[in-house]
């Protein structure tokens, strides 16, 4: 290890905290700096009516093999529930893939055997992943993801690819990157057995990763700053310094990129950079809790909405020991955007009054909108790579470039190869 190296990582989110236990555990010495006091970033817990809920529901897949590598590191146990793929519209569609068939045989069986399904639409299905397979998942960077599943059948791309490519990449699918959704599809459906399976957090998102990790740091002499927000990054010959703070040697900006351009405008040679995340467009994740008594439950602990204004809903009850709490989840903009909350709330409790008979009257709502929840991913969007035109800065983030959309996983790859840059710039690899 470099004698007296520091390295400072701006922001506690994801991608942030993955960066900071990456350097923490090769030796380095690392502080991180997080303007809130919770943590998490864009994927954190929030207290409603007493309970331990989210500003968003995040699903993830056994391909996310950096986040469980991660998980397991700084000992989070117990916060994932694992099951084998099952996608399920209550009296629509179901697929289900069994446990003890191996990849590809597992996909093939889900899809032949899928419940609401015609002869047609699951050969379709099946040719549809045989193509892109045959293609190595590569197909034309300028290719929407619409125009990708054009030749599939109506109700096949409404009820299983459509939501698929909306959960993921949290874009329209008419703007949203073929490539992207492709490289989702290689990873998990055309992955191994495991990688296909359901991850559904058991414990909050702050919970999850974040609080571990800060007791990992702690425990390995870094230093977590909360509540401490950076106004702009300097360099002089002696380091960067972030306000007062400093020196440090190395510098990872793991904030938001429309937090970016502010923080390195008294930097030479970056403006390029702050012009293209300035371009950025963005997309929001809506989110309704409903709460009602304690014998109301989903069928599964997830479920798809079909032809409604929620998309997917989650039985908390079942998750996270919260009976009679839904999580009813809206990826993208939408119609939805044109009702009030109580109109939302009212709209998705008939949605849900469809799947659950006998369904009681709510007895308290609260909707969370996040405006900029990911970055639009459209196709041929060009997101910065992790290293910056000035030598010791680094970018970390779902936004920078890499074969995953904004999602948990994207952020932690991202935080550890950043981690990497920094330990191979400063000859510090375990």
């Amino acid at each position: 290890m470099s004698a007296g190296l520091r390295v400072a990582v701006v922001g506690g989110g994801y991608s942030g905290l993955a960066a900071a236990v990456e350097l923490a555990r090769a030796g380095v010495g690392v502080e991180v700096f997080e303007a809130s006091r919770s943590l998490g970033g864009r994927a954190r817990a929030v207290e409603i009516e007493g309970l331990p809920l989210d500003n968003g529901a995040h699903i993830l897949a056994g391909a996310y093999r950096q986040t469980l590598r991660m998980l397991d590191l700084v000992g989070a146990t117990g916060v994932l529930r694992r099951s084998p793929l099952r996608l399920e519209y209550p009296g629509q569609m179901r697929i289900a893939a069994p446990s003890w068939l191996p990849a590809p045989l597992h996909l093939a069986w889900a899809l032949l055997g899928a419940r609401g399904l015609g002869a047609n639409e699951k050969l379709a299905a099946l040719r549809f992943m045989n193509a892109l397979k045959a293609s190595r998942f590569r197909v034309a960077e300028d290719l929407t993801a619409q125009a990708l599943l054009s030749a599939q059948p109506e109700r096949l791309r409404r009820l299983l690819w459509e939501p698929l490519c909306l959960a993921t990449l949290n874009t329209p699918i008419d703007q949203a990157s073929a490539q992207v959704f492709a490289n989702v599809l290689r990873d998990t459906l055309g992955g191994r057995r495991q990688a296909s399976d359901l991850l559904l957090p058991t414990a909050d998102l702050s919970a999850l990763f974040p609080e571990p990790a800060a007791r990992y740091l702690a425990a390995h002499g870094a230093f977590l700053h909360r509540g401490t927000r950076i106004g702009a990054v300097t360099r002089t010959d002696n380091g960067f310094f972030l306000d007062d703070q400093g020196p440090f040697g190395q510098v990872i900006l793991a904030v938001a990129p429309y937090h970016l351009p502010t923080l390195i405008a008294d930097l030479p040679g970056l403006r390029d950079l702050s012009r293209q995340v300035s371009a950025f467009q963005w997309q929001p994740i809506v989110t309704c809790y409903l709460h009602y008594g304690d014998q109301v439950r989903l069928p599964w602990p997830m479920v798809g909405v079909a032809n409604g204004h929620a998309q997917w809903l989650f039985d908390l009850g079942t998750l996270r020991a919260l009976p009679g709490t839904l999580a009813a989840v809206i990826s993208a903009r939408g119609r939805h955007q044109e009702l009030d909350g109580n109109e939302l709330a009212d709209r998705i409790h008939a949605e849900v009054s469809r799947i659950v008979p006998r369904l009681p009257v709510r007895r308290w709502h609260r909707v969370i909108s996040e405006r900029r929840a990911t970055f639009a991913c459209t196709a041929r969007l060009q997101r910065p790579p992790t290293a910056t035109a000035l030598a010791g800065l680094w970018l970390a983030g779902d936004y920078v470039a890499g074969d995953y959309p904004a999602t948990i996983e994207g952020a932690i790859r991202s935080g550890v190869r950043a981690a990497a840059s920094v330990l191979q710039a400063t000859g510090d690899q375990p």
